[in-house]
């Protein structure tokens, strides 16, 4: 069984870093850290969905990531008061002071879990993973397949390239400013942020248990994740708040992503409205008490047309949707509240093996598979989004296409031409820092593995308009 007398683990990689005489908890001095940092700063100009978007309304990495905060320190704020009320004077209960180190941490946590995403969103990850599926056996250093050198742990490191294990990455290692220690953060933050406490070769999706549905950690980061997971007892379970950051990111892209598509117009109110009411959305409900109060949810949207319509707002669809979003979001915020609440045991003894936001079946449940239904059929397959995606995909590819086959030879490699050295050359000085320093001591094996993870360290510091103007220029387009 978890307790949080260790979970809450003050404990940085180095002790280098001297204590200040404030009085900040140690959590509240990651926030100043992250806010401060430029890796948090190149947020601002990554897609959240809408690619290089000119309008100055829609949700970027940055704005999401603001509101993933604020759901996340509110979830643990509600969550945690009860459970204080519940279980006190146990094992697993809380105290006031734990509480706010909680909510100071998913606070954190908010901010820097989309921090390891590549340019493009989403569609960047999978561009990744697929230029190495189609293109890894094909590589070569000195004549050699590169397939038979690197073993499977490290094949499967690139062929399952996940923003989560990125992330980890990033701020343990690639984050350059006192040292090569990345940050410093606390171990209870990072393992906030690692929602799949296992390998590439761990991942199991048909285990039944969400943990094992992604990679958290590459090998290149095995040592820490272990000395991270060790020191807050969380070992191979998932650390107790990744559901609760879970939980904050899903409502936030939920609702923002219908926000921002209906004031785009890829969706409209009367799509919303029918698609709330198929009756696929009640598909999870079992009693009539559930769907009465799934039908009360939605029948708030039309109330919200009806008032902007009294109020002669000009565009009242809008108006509606975005005020019924704000009730949505409460909705759905009490409904992770009651699933980490109600199964509060069973993840602090690692055993709850599915997500807080439709564990309960009730109306919220019903609600957030809704969204993401919707998402999936109105936005995500929309014609402008697919043409933004291509474009991303090809601008990615052809950085694949040149900066992989130079890492791979490297500098000294027999086999490395001008123009792969000049591609080489390009690549920021602290990713080729941070490669120095972990290639100290490696065999060769392992230096070739970090070669590649460097093209990836690489282009996920990327922002999208980077991304895009180094293509630009690459290819001669002024």
């Amino acid at each position: 069984m978890m307790n949080w007398e260790q979970l809450l683990c003050e404990k940085r990689e180095t002790i280098s870093v001297k204590k200040s005489t404030d009085n900040r908890n140690e959590f509240r001095r990651d926030y100043h850290r992250i806010i401060g940092s430029a890796s948090f700063r190149r947020l601002q100009d990554k897609t959240q969905v809408f690619s290089l978007d000119r309008g100055d309304f829609v949700r970027t990495r940055l704005t999401h990531s603001l509101e993933v905060s604020s759901f996340a320190k509110s979830l643990g704020q509600a969550c945690f008061i009860e459970i204080q009320n519940k279980y006190s004077g146990t094992d697993i209960g809380v105290t006031d002071l734990q509480i706010d180190k909680i909510c100071c941490i998913l606070e954190c946590a908010g901010l820097i879990h989309d921090i390891g995403n590549p340019p493009f969103g989403h569609f960047g990850e999978d561009t990744i993973r697929e230029w190495f599926r189609n293109n890894l056996s094909s590589l070569k250093l000195d004549g050699i397949e590169i397939s038979k050198i690197i073993d499977e742990r490290m094949k499967n490191d690139l062929l399952n390239f996940e923003g989560n294990a990125q992330a980890l990455r990033l701020l343990t290692k690639l984050h350059y400013l006192v040292d090569d220690n990345g940050m410093h953060l606390t171990y209870g933050l990072l393992n906030t942020i690692i929602k799949y406490p296992v390998s590439s070769v761990g991942i199991n999706k048909k285990s039944g248990n969400i943990k094992d549905k992604k990679m958290g950690y590459y090998y290149s980061e095995e040592k820490i994740f272990n000395d991270i997971t060790s020191s807050t007892g969380a070992g191979g379970n998932r650390y107790p708040l990744v559901y609760l950051l879970e939980a904050s990111d899903d409502i936030a892209y939920c609702t923002a992503d219908t926000e921002d598509a209906v004031k785009k117009g890829l969706l409209t109110y009367d799509i919303l409205l029918r698609e709330l009411n198929d009756e696929e959305s009640f598909s999870v409900l079992d009693t009539d008490e559930k769907r009465k109060k799934y039908e009360e949810i939605v029948k708030k949207l039309t109330k919200c047309l009806d008032r902007a319509k009294a109020r002669e707002i000009k565009n009242p669809e809008v108006n509606a949707v975005q005020n019924w979003i704000i009730q949505a979001q409460n909705e759905l915020i009490n409904e992770a509240k009651n699933g980490f609440v109600n199964n509060y045991m069973s993840i602090m003894d690692g055993t709850f093996k599915g997500e807080v936001l439709t564990s309960e079946k009730e109306a919220g449940s019903a609600l957030i598979m809704a969204l993401r239904r919707i998402s999936v059929k109105y936005i995500y397959s929309a014609p402008e989004i697919t043409k933004l995606e291509l474009s991303a995909n090809t601008m990615l590819c052809f950085l694949l296409d040149h900066l992989v086959p130079a890492a791979v030879k490297g500098e000294s490699a027999k086999s490395a031409n001008s123009i792969e050295k000049k591609y080489l050359s390009l690549i920021s000085d602290n990713y080729i820092r941070a490669y120095n320093t972990a290639a100290k001591g490696a065999d060769d094996r392992e230096k070739l593995y970090m070669r590649l993870l460097l093209v990836t360290d690489y282009i996920c510091g990327m922002t999208d308009s980077f991304a895009k103007d180094l293509y630009r220029k690459l290819n001669g387009i002024i």
